[in-house]
């Protein structure tokens, strides 16, 4: 009888282990590409990668997508409102679909484009709606460790624990988590003058970083409503007192006291208010970076005070008690945000790192990183430093700059294979972060890290070994800018071959300093110079460098010598043959004006210099 026990216990043992086994197995995840964090540019990453037909996961710790955008209630687009690229332009356009038009979503003046948050994660939901994409939400990464070529992760999804183990993986998480788990090199807070070379920098570095904001929606109950909350502890009104100041600090002008004005700063669709007001608001200092999961918890509960705090003030002080939190935006207990608005994380020290001088003066500074372009942005280089009165005092709005494009190369480590940085912590200066920080921004960074990594799988090499030049006409194909040229829109029949010849340096843009919007022209329709072609081709082509060219307008004539000087074969029977092919409107003569568009259109059809391989500083190779 105790044999029989005996065996009996050694099967239910072997048995269990079987079914644990099965269990580990199970459990096993293999994929392409992981992406840790579904906020702004994880989403974007994660869609263009399925789409390019790679096998990708999402880990995402709260049950919804978009990051700032949608968990953190940031729902006002900061920026590139006439430079709508790729899914940044697939998800606006979704907006006026779901509001009815442009005009149903400019509610409030801080944004062109303004949302409810719930509709904005709906939005990406079916953005991401992809075969090659599948999205884990409330799951939550504890280690990354490199095993030979592979990653493997460790996760808990709900009670699950599982290991998942991938080709690349993609750090979208808010603060730079991944990054920061490897010991991968990074930055935090300001850098130095002496060590970034920006006049405008502290002369010391330091570890201050931008103002954070724990962001509230409220909604109009009516008229006759009472929604005052129970006054909040530590409450003391003169912290808001100057709130209704809404002066426009790029501009010369003092304060401006109106309070009516203040309000309408965020507000949405369906009579809703985004609370996220910079002077005397909801804004506060707080570094949490560093901190642990628990400890950031609970040094957010001040945070959250402090915008109930400020909620209360404008209930009582301004008499907006008719304004509650909206119960129907976020499927939280207390109604808030899932996440607060980080505007700065840690910064990756990248292959190249992105200073204020590659953005106010891209065409002349040391290196021409331009050339590696894969988002863009217009928006000024705004800092919050309100709440800090240790932050150095610098007027980071009246830095003035171009519209920019983002290199390729600050998204790859200097060191580390297989793993690609994005959201706001790609390699920037602090400087520049306050402009790359702003969701189109982020949504088209991520939409570039998901085409890097994709290409980067399928060739079967490390980010640092790809071709730029293939990355940059993937986003091409998905319509998205790699040059931010405000006046030739992806629409346009040309905007392909302009962008491309625009990333060659061939033939520059025109960067303005515009209010909150910057631009960079290329003037499609200017005539351009025999001297200006040139000039813009002699970098790429040796042959030309003792070629003599006038100040006069370019002609079809003259654009033959050019490319016989390149190509003997070319004669003017070949341009005449393939004109029409090219989509030159206007009739070939040889004494033709030639105006900027005709010319790009000509240089990339008849040179291809955008195929010449260029490096992560944008030369040549």
């Amino acid at each position: 009888m105790h044999k029989i026990k005996k065996i009996v216990w050694l099967m239910l043992v072997l048995s269990l282990t079987n079914v644990l086994k099965a269990n580990d197995r199970s459990s096993d995840i293999r994929v392409d590409l992981l992406i840790v964090g579904g906020g702004a540019s994880g989403t974007t990453a994660g869609i263009q990668a399925a789409r390019m037909g790679v096998k990708t996961l999402i880990v995402e710790e709260t049950e919804w997508l978009g990051g700032m955008l949608t968990s953190a209630g940031v729902s006002a687009i900061d920026g590139n409102h006439q430079m709508p690229a790729g899914l940044w332009a697939e998800f606006r356009q979704k907006l006026y679909n779901h509001y009815g038009g442009p005009e149903a979503v400019e509610t409030g003046w801080v944004s062109n484009t303004l949302f409810e948050p719930h509709v904005g994660n709906r939005i990406l939901k079916e953005l991401a709606t992809e075969k090659n994409l599948s999205i884990w939400y409330n799951t939550e990464w504890s280690s990354v460790s490199r095993n030979g070529q592979q990653w493997e992760v460790s996760v808990k999804k709900g009670k699950k624990l599982h290991k998942i183990r991938a080709t690349q993986i993609i750090d979208a998480t808010e603060l730079g988590d991944v990054m920061a788990y490897l010991k991968v090199p990074s930055r935090l807070g300001m850098d130095s003058k002496a060590e970034m070379g920006e006049v405008f920098a502290p002369d010391n570095a330091n570890d201050i970083i931008q103002d954070m904001t724990y962001v509230v929606v409220l909604k109009d109950y009516g008229a006759k409503a009472n929604k005052t909350i129970r006054k909040p502890a530590g409450y003391d009104p003169s912290v808001f007192s100057c709130c209704c100041d809404v002066s426009d600090p790029a501009s010369h002008n003092g304060p401006e006291d109106n309070c009516f004005q203040m309000m309408q700063y965020g507000r949405l669709p369906n009579n809703k208010y985004m609370i996220n007001w910079p002077k005397c608001g909801n804004d506060i200092y707080l570094n949490i970076i560093e901190k642990s999961r628990a400890d950031r918890k609970e040094a957010l509960k001040e945070a959250k005070l402090h915008t109930l705090r400020f909620l209360y003030y404008l209930q009582t002080e301004l008499g907006y008690k008719n304004l509650g939190i909206a119960d129907d935006e976020f499927p939280t207990k207390d109604k808030f945000p899932m996440i607060p608005y980080h505007r700065e994380s840690r910064r990756l020290k990248g292959i190249v790192t992105m200073t204020l001088g590659h953005v106010s003066n891209p065409y002349q500074f040391n290196q021409p990183l331009y050339r590696t372009g894969i988002a863009v942005g217009d928006y000024t280089i705004d800092h919050h430093h309100l709440k800090n009165p240790s932050a150095p005092a610098i007027d980071f709005v009246k830095i003035k700059v171009p519209s920019y494009n983002v290199p390729l190369g600050s998204l790859i480590p200097e060191q580390q294979d297989g793993l690609i940085v994005s959201e706001k912590s790609i390699s920037v200066s602090n400087i520049v972060n306050g402009a790359t920080r702003l969701q189109p921004v982020v949504l088209t960074i991520g939409q570039a890290s998901g085409a890097l990594a994709a290409i980067a799988i399928k060739n079967k090499v490390e980010p640092r070994s790809v071709n730029i030049r293939e990355v940059q006409q993937a986003l091409l194909q998905s319509k998205a800018y790699i040059m931010p040229f405000i006046d030739v829109k992806p629409e346009d029949q040309d905007f392909a071959a302009i962008q491309r010849i625009g990333a060659t340096g061939i033939l520059e843009g025109i960067g303005i300093s515009y209010k909150w919007a910057n631009q960079t022209w290329f003037y499609p329709k200017r005539e351009i110079s025999e001297y200006e072609l040139v000039k813009g081709l002699q970098s790429y082509y040796p042959q030309l460098k003792m070629f003599q060219a006038s100040g006069a307008v370019l002609t079809p004539e003259f654009f033959v010598e050019v490319l016989k000087a390149i190509k003997p074969e070319f004669s003017y029977e070949t341009l005449a043959t393939s004109w029409a092919q090219a989509g030159v409107k206007a009739t070939l003569s040889p004494g033709l004006a030639l105006d900027r568009r005709t010319a790009a259109v000509l240089i990339d059809k008849y040179l291809d210099p955008f195929s010449v391989t260029i490096d992560f500083n944008g030369n040549p190779k």
